[in-house]
C-alpha cells in the first residue's frame, strides 16, 4: 500500500491519480496532516510513503516532519514540493525564501541520475509551484547528496544555482542500526502534466525497496530534529 500524507493540497490527487495510471492493481491511501498518527501510520504498513506538497511551510505542515523523524531510513519516502521541505527542515537544513516566487512556472532540472532520476533525460523540463527553497549552503557535505538542480536569474541579473532534489546517503552506522531505505525530495512537481520526466520518476520511486525487513522498527535517525 502506497500511503499519501496529504498537505491539504489540491496536487495530491494529481499524485494519486498518476501512481493509479501507472499502476491501477496499487492501493493508495490519503491521510490528512492532521488527521493521523505515527501509530496509525504503522498499522497501515505501508510499503512506500510520499509527503504531499502544501500551501504552508514545513511548521505547519502537521505530522508530516515527524513522519519523516519516525518513518527515514525505514520505509522508502518520498517529499514533494513541501514534504521535500520538510525532509530538509527535519534534517538540519534551511528552508528559506526564494527571491523568486515560482508559481506554474518551469524550469530545466538537471540531476545526477540516481534514485528517483535514473532513466530520466538531463535536463528535463519540471513545475514548480514555491516560494520557499532548502537552501544550497545548508545541505550537509556528508550524508546527503543535492540529487537535482536549476538555476535561476534573480531580478538584478545574478545567477544562483536552487536545490531541485535530496537524496539521504546512508552511513554504515545507519545501516548497521536498520536505516536505510530511500529517503529522498524533490522541489519541482513530477505529478504535473508539464513535467516531461513525472510518470518516470514516480515510477522509479515505487521500484525503490527498502534493503532491510525491519519497517518501522528500531530507533529514530539520531541527527533528525
Amino acid at each position: 500500500m502506497i500511503l499519501i500524507v496529504d498537505n491539504y493540497d489540491s496536487f495530491t490527487w494529481n499524485l494519486v491519480q498518476r501512481i493509479g495510471e501507472l499502476d491501477h492493481t496499487l492501493e493508495v491511501r490519503v491521510e490528512r496532516n492532521d488527521q493521523v498518527s505515527l501509530q496509525e501510520i504503522e498499522s497501515h504498513g505501508p510499503s512506500h510513503i510520499i509527503l504531499s506538497p502544501g500551501p504552508c511551510d514545513p511548521a505547519k505542515a502537521g505530522i508530516s516532519r515527524e513522519v519523516v523523524r519516525h518513518c527515514a531510513g525505514k520505509v522508502p519516502l518520498l517529499g514533494v514540493c513541501l514534504g521535500h521541505q520538510c525532509i530538509g527542515d527535519v534534517f538540519g537544513m534551511r528552508v528559506q525564501r526564494h527571491p523568486l516566487v515560482m508559481h506554474g512556472k518551469t524550469s530545466p532540472i538537471h540531476h545526477d541520475g540516481q534514485g528517483v532520476h535514473a532513466g530520466v533525460d538531463n535536463p528535463f523540463t519540471a513545475t514548480r509551484y514555491h516560494s520557499l527553497v532548502v537552501a544550497r549552503e545548508s545541505v550537509p557535505a556528508q550524508g546527503w547528496a543535492v540529487s537535482a538542480w536549476t538555476r535561476d536569474t534573480l531580478d538584478d541579473g545574478t545567477t544562483v544555482e536552487v536545490v531541485m532534489g535530496l537524496r539521504k546517503v546512508w552511513s554504515e552506522a545507519d545501516r548497521a542500526a536498520g536505516l536505510c531505505a530511500p529517503l529522498e525530495g524533490v522541489q519541482y512537481h513530477p505529478e504535473s502534466f508539464l513535467t516531461d520526466a513525472g510518470y518516470r520518476i514516480l515510477a522509479n520511486f515505487l521500484e525503490l525497496q527498502p534493503t532491510t525487513d525491519r519497517a518501522f522498527g528500531g530507533r529514530d535517525h539520531a541527527l533528525a530534529r
